[in-house]
């Protein structure tokens, strides 16, 4: 019977360990008290638990490290991790943009699933920290725990998570181990993660949510967008965050301030369309203030934002309006420029981009190149996806992946 250990009781670990089967002795080393800490925030507490689509839909999702995923997801794709729910116990529901979610909106619905199937084949160790993988002849044999307690081990299975998140566990432990062991690890930045921007007013606006409304990421020097796409964001004190700003973070390679960004408020709307929409408007505030008639066009706190940046006095009378004012008016409405200064904290990241080179892991099984024996799961390698439950679905794929693999007696 081999003796497998998995640094980590996530969800990248718990998989591993659902996976091994009972021809082994399988122990999940987890510092928190409870397991799959992060999983139970996901989602805003609903646990987004994977996307409902097909393989080829999961790699263009992936950011970085698509192609070294593929065996991965076919070993494990979407519609096996909606089955492995499913069968125990938890129904789900696909939403907007194939988002899986439980019919329970629960996150610990998930959990207590996903644990419950670990425990199957697996004790799950908490409260106490993997301090040291041992190894003898180029193979591990054993992991040194904070307790100085040394366990036996045939294979071990790393998945200790990035360093988003900390609280939940994630403070990047594994890393520091790979390193040890002689694997590289790439920058670690966040990713999935809130963007700071130059733009004063974003300050006046803060709390302000858009839906409806197309965001678009450039970098410098490019007429063609990195990412572009329609959906909801809100302003922060210092930028703008939502579901579109987190996207638009997973595009950004290199520093952040090469990059910029455009709201367009209107995207269902040309310029020219737009332009008969303000007529109308203006037709029933002929005598008003500019700044008082567009209440029916723009939310109230942008107003003056958007009057500012097409160059008018907010209150010239709307039957003084140009029409080189009303195209001015057009345009700052279709592009509320914004300069990109920085990402937020890796401490607010949703995931973390970087982590254990995949040039140096077979992506055929998640084995390491360099240690035999030694084996990957989830965050702590350099993959990273979108959101819309992809990054889940990388923790379960590769957790299966690595997990059936180390229990193989070689």
């Amino acid at each position: 019977m081999r003796n497998i250990v998995i640094i980590g009781g996530g969800a990248a670990g718990l998989m591993s360990a659902a996976s091994a089967g009972d021809n082994c002795k399988v122990t999940v080393i987890e510092k928190n008290m409870r397991p799959a800490r992060k999983v139970m925030i996901t989602g805003k507490g609903r646990c987004n638990v994977t996307n409902n689509c097909d393989v080829s839909t999961l790699i263009s999702n992936v950011a970085h490290g698509g192609k070294f995923l593929y065996s991965a997801f076919n070993a494990f794709n979407s519609a096996d991790t909606m089955n492995f729910f499913k069968s125990r116990g938890v129904p789900l529901k696909t939403e907007r943009g194939n988002r899986v979610f439980p019919v329970s909106d629960k996150a610990v619905d998930v959990v207590d699933a996903l644990t419950a199937a670990a425990l199957k084949y697996a004790e799950i160790k908490t409260g106490i920290e993997a301090k040291e993988v041992l190894t003898g002849n180029g193979a591990v044999s054993g992991v040194k725990l904070s307790s100085g307690e040394i366990l036996q081990a045939d294979a071990v299975v790393l998945a200790t998570g990035g360093k988003s998140y900390p609280l939940t566990g994630s403070t990047g432990d594994g890393y520091d181990i790979a390193k040890s062991l002689g694997h590289t690890v790439t920058e670690i930045r966040p990713s999935l993660i809130r963007l700071e921007v130059r733009e004063g007013f974003c300050t006046r606006v803060a709390g302000l949510t858009l839906k409806n409304i197309t965001l678009s990421l450039y970098k410098k020097g490019s007429k063609k967008p990195v990412y572009c796409e329609l959906g909801e964001m809100l302003f922060t004190h210092t930028g703008i965050s939502g579901p579109l700003a987190l996207s638009a973070s997973a595009h950004i390679n290199g520093k952040p301030e090469d990059y910029f960004a455009e709201i367009d408020l209107k995207p269902a709307l040309d310029e020219k369309t737009l332009d008969n929409r303000l007529l109308r408007d203006f037709s029933d505030n002929k005598n008003r203030d500019l700044i008082n008639s567009l209440d029916r066009l723009l939310p109230k706190g942008l107003i003056s934002v958007i009057i500012s940046k097409a160059g008018i006095d907010p209150h010239i009378k709307v039957n003084q309006v140009t029409n080189g004012n009303r195209h001015s008016l057009s345009y700052a409405i279709k592009h509320v420029h914004l300069s990109i200064t920085d990402l937020g904290p890796i401490q607010e990241a949703v995931i973390t981009r970087g982590g254990v080179s995949i040039k140096e892991i077979n992506s055929s099984d998640m084995s390491s190149k360099l240690v035999k024996n030694l084996y990957f799961a989830g965050e702590i390698i350099d993959v990273d996806a979108y959101t819309g439950g992809f990054n889940l679905q990388i923790a379960f794929s590769t957790g299966y992946l690595a997990g059936t693999s180390c229990s193989k007696t070689i």
